[in-house]
C-alpha cells in the first residue's frame, strides 16, 4: 500500500454539486485516476464563504492585480467579504500539509491563469486569478497548482504530477532540516532538475556545494526556492535526450556495440517525437538493474512518480 498524498481541489470536480447552477463538474481522471494516490482535501470557496445553492452568478470586476468580485445581475460587491473568510481558509489549510491544489478553471473565486477580467460596463478586458485562488498562491507560494483545464494537456499533467511527489519528498526532509538530508535530496534529484533547468542544475550544485558556508535556514529557502523554479519549466524532448544521453554514458563500457547503437537510436526517436518517453526509459532501467549503477538507481529522474499514472506514454 502507497502512503496517498494530500491534495488540495476544487469540490466540484470531485462531483459535488456547489456550483452556482446546482450542478457539479465530476472528473472521472480526477477521481478514479489520481484517486488512487491523493487524498483530497475538497474547497468550495463561494459555498463555505457562504452562498446558497443555486446562486446569482459572480464575476471579477476591474485590474488583474486587485479584483472585485461581484455578482453579475445585481451588482453585489462580495470582496472584502471573500478575502477575510480567504484568510481564515488559508490559515486552516496550513495543518492539512497539502503538496498540491487542483483549482477549478475560469473560476472567478477559484481560478489561477486566465480568469476573464470585466470592465464596469460589463466589457471582458483582461484576464487574472480567482479571489480564492491568486490568494492561495500568494499565500503558498511553493504548493505545485494546476486547473482542471491545463490537467488534460499530457505535457502540463505530467509536470504537475512530478512536482506533486518532488514537493512531498521536500516536506519530509524539511522536517529534519539536516545539510546531509538536503545533500541527499539533492543528488537523488540531480537528472530531475537537469531534465527542466539546466541553469537550475547548475545554479543548485554551486548552492549545495557552498553549504557550509550558508546559514542553514537562508540555505533551504534559497535551495526550495530555486528548485521548485526550475521545476516549473517543462521537461522537454530536447532536454530529455541530453538527459538520456548522459545516463547511456554509464553504460559504455558495458553494453555491446549493436546495444549501444540500439540505445541511441531509440532516444533520438524520441528526442523527434517518434515515440514516447517511456520507451527509452523503460531500456535504460533494464540496464541500470542488470549492471546494478548505484547512482541512477537512486535517481528519482527514472521513477517521478507511479507508472500506473502512465504520465510519459504521451508523444
Amino acid at each position: 500500500m502507497h502512503e496517498k498524498i494530500k491534495m488540495g481541489i476544487s469540490s466540484c470536480l470531485l462531483g459535488e454539486k456547489v456550483r452556482y447552477d446546482g450542478r457539479h463538474k465530476l472528473d472521472r481522471f480526477i477521481t478514479d485516476t489520481l484517486g488512487q494516490y491523493f487524498e483530497w482535501v475538497p474547497v468550495c470557496p463561494e459555498c463555505e464563504y457562504g452562498l446558497p445553492v443555486p446562486r446569482e452568478p459572480l464575476r471579477l470586476v476591474g485590474r488583474p492585480e486587485s479584483p472585485r468580485l461581484i455578482t453579475i445581475k445585481t451588482g453585489i460587491d462580495h470582496t472584502e467579504k471573500m478575502l477575510q473568510w480567504a484568510e481564515k481558509k488559508l490559515g486552516e489549510l496550513e495543518q492539512e500539509n497539502l503538496c498540491g491544489f487542483i483549482f477549478k478553471s475560469k473560476s472567478p473565486s477559484s481560478g489561477i491563469v486566465g480568469v476573464k477580467m470585466y470592465t464596469p460596463s460589463g466589457i471582458p478586458s483582461q484576464r487574472g486569478a480567482g479571489i480564492f485562488g491568486g490568494a492561495f498562491m500568494k499565500h503558498f507560494p511553493l504548493i505545485p497548482v494546476i486547473d482542471d483545464g491545463r490537467l488534460h494537456n499530457p505535457q502540463l499533467r505530467e509536470n504537475f504530477i512530478e512536482n506533486v511527489f518532488v514537493f512531498q519528498r521536500w516536506q519530509k526532509i524539511q522536517k529534519s532540516k539536516s545539510i546531509n538530508d538536503l545533500v541527499e535530496f539533492h543528488t537523488n534529484h540531480k537528472l530531475l532538475m537537469l531534465a527542466h533547468s539546466p541553469r537550475h542544475y547548475s545554479s543548485l550544485g554551486q548552492l549545495v556545494a557552498s553549504a557550509k558556508r550558508v546559514k542553514q535556514e537562508d540555505l533551504f529557502s534559497a535551495y526550495i526556492q530555486g528548485f521548485t523554479e526550475g521545476m516549473r519549466l517543462l521537461a522537454t524532448p530536447k532536454k530529455n535526450a541530453n538527459v538520456l544521453l548522459h545516463i547511456s554514458g554509464y553504460f559504455k563500457k558495458l553494453i555491446s556495440a549493436d546495444e549501444k547503437q540500439e540505445l541511441l537510436e531509440i532516444i533520438e526517436n524520441y528526442r523527434m517525437s517518434f515515440i514516447p518517453l517511456i520507451v527509452p526509459i523503460t531500456l535504460i532501467k533494464h540496464y541500470v538493474r542488470k549492471y546494478n549503477i548505484a547512482y541512477l538507481q537512486r535517481q528519482h529522474y527514472l521513477n517521478p512518480h507511479p507508472m500506473e499514472l502512465m504520465l510519459r506514454n504521451h508523444v
